[in-house]
């Protein structure tokens, strides 16, 4: 008579020291597992609501400056260190990892309207009110240097200057659009499309020889440094106020309007937006997207800062504290993970990308069991009450009043037109879609 018996190597399951983990067999055949559903959506639930316990954005502030922050630049080859500039032309450096001043330095006479970093990172250029373009090094706290390297005079008052992500190019913009060489003290080309003013200006950073602009006029001009005028402009409603195009793919970009949306176009058919994404309940004032395409990060000046996902018309988060006054100007770090805002009582704040993240070294573990409870927080999210703690933020008192006006304004505008579909002829009365109605027209 011939037995079978399973046998097992003691040495798979045993302990060597009380420490070690026990190595558990699991048969994942769900007919073995009832009350699989019903544990995960409790667990869900759980992960939902500590979430909310954890949510804790805000990291710290950066005070010193004298005057509204205008205006930020993050350092292209260095995660700690940023720049600003403020309103009565003052540009400080910062290093975030000791939370201090690096450099300081009286670099314009009024308002500094923009900053930028060379692709290398040792110099970095800033355009102000007093008309110039000035070159500095990037200082450190033992540098005396006050001085720029390079001061170039401008014929007309620059609002915003970019740089060019590999060559030593860079674009200004005022009352035309300049195309500029770090060796020259002229312009290479300028692009005019009768136009009052332009007030923002950015370069495209995967084809790099594209750059947008915002213009006074309500319009977004498209341009394309190898031609000799410029490509295309989409009309808005409104003004908008910043630009910023998505780093992971090149034909799509982001606009913050003073219609207290922003507006996501891709630049093949700009006769309507791809997204339009409503929260904010003042104007729009800046926008920078995360270096992973996916998310963007919105200032306004409802003192608020919300972060929004690229295909959703809905912020994921807001942040927002009581001393926090209207934003200036916001940037997402290079590392996906920090928030820096800067606004009008001379503070910058950071912030983390997302509010109950654990910062610092995790464990294998660790990693394991986020990730689970992110997948199941996906799984269920759908579910009314997991969907509910997920959603659910406290905001202050002008922000949901502003809400509430804002709902009731929408509410009667589409009533108005309901009734005047009913009491017309058919077809007088056109269905307009809510993403047409932004764009007035379009010239190429």
């Amino acid at each position: 008579m011939k037995v079978k018996v399973l046998t097992r190597n003691p040495d798979n399951y045993l302990r060597e020291t009380k420490k070690d983990i026990f190595k558990v067999e699991r048969n994942y055949d769900s007919y073995l597992h009832p009350f699989e559903a019903p544990r995960e959506y409790t667990r869900a639930l759980n992960s939902a609501k500590l979430d909310r316990v954890f949510a804790k954005p805000f990291l710290g502030s950066l005070d010193g400056h004298t005057d509204g922050v205008a205006c930020l630049a993050k350092h292209p080859k260095t995660l700690s260190h940023i720049y600003s500039g403020s309103m009565d032309g003052e540009i400080r450096g910062w290093n975030l990892s000791e939370r201090k001043c690096a450099m300081k330095v009286q670099a314009h006479k009024g308002y500094v309207r923009g900053l930028c970093f060379t692709p290398d990172g040792q110099n970095f250029l800033s355009v102000g009110d007093d008309k110039t373009i000035n070159r500095w090094k990037c200082f450190h706290a033992d540098s005396e240097d006050s001085v720029p390297t390079q001061s170039i005079l401008s014929k007309s008052i620059l609002m915003s200057i970019a740089h060019h992500r590999t060559d030593p190019m860079f674009a200004t913009c005022g009352e035309v659009c300049q195309i500029w060489e770090e060796t020259r003290s002229e312009p290479l080309k300028s692009f005019q499309w009768g136009v009052d003013s332009q007030h923002c200006v950015r370069f495209n950073p995967v084809e790099n020889h594209l750059l947008a602009s915002c213009a006074s006029d309500r319009s977004i001009i498209l341009y394309d440094t190898r031609g000799a005028s410029p490509l295309r402009r989409v009309i808005l409603q409104l003004k908008s106020n910043s630009i910023a195009w998505n780093p992971m793919e090149a034909f799509i970009f982001t606009v913050a309007n003073e219609d207290y949306n922003l507006y996501t176009f891709d630049m093949r058919n700009l006769s309507r937006p791809l997204n339009v994404h409503m929260d904010h309940v003042s104007a729009v004032i800046d926008l920078d997207f995360a270096p992973t395409g996916k998310e963007f990060v919105s200032g306004s000046y409802d003192k608020t800062i919300r972060i929004f996902p690229i295909e959703k018309g809905r912020s994921r988060d807001v942040y927002h504290t009581k001393r926090m006054q209207r934003l200036t100007c916001v940037s997402w770090s290079l590392d996906n993970k920090y928030i820096l805002c800067g606004s009008d009582e001379m503070n910058i704040r950071l912030w983390k990308a997302r509010a109950s993240e654990k910062l610092g070294l995790l464990s294998g573990r660790e990693k394991n069991a986020l990730n689970y409870e992110a997948r199941l927080k996906e799984k269920f999210g759908s579910h009314p009450q997991v969907k509910r703690i997920l959603r659910h933020r406290h905001v202050p008192k002008h922000i949901y009043n502003g809400q509430q006006e804002l709902q009731i304004i929408k509410q009667s505008r589409k009533r108005r037109e309901a009734n005047r579909r009913a009491h017309s002829k058919p077809g007088s009365v056109p269905h307009v879609p809510e993403k047409a109605k932004a764009v007035l027209s379009e010239q190429s």
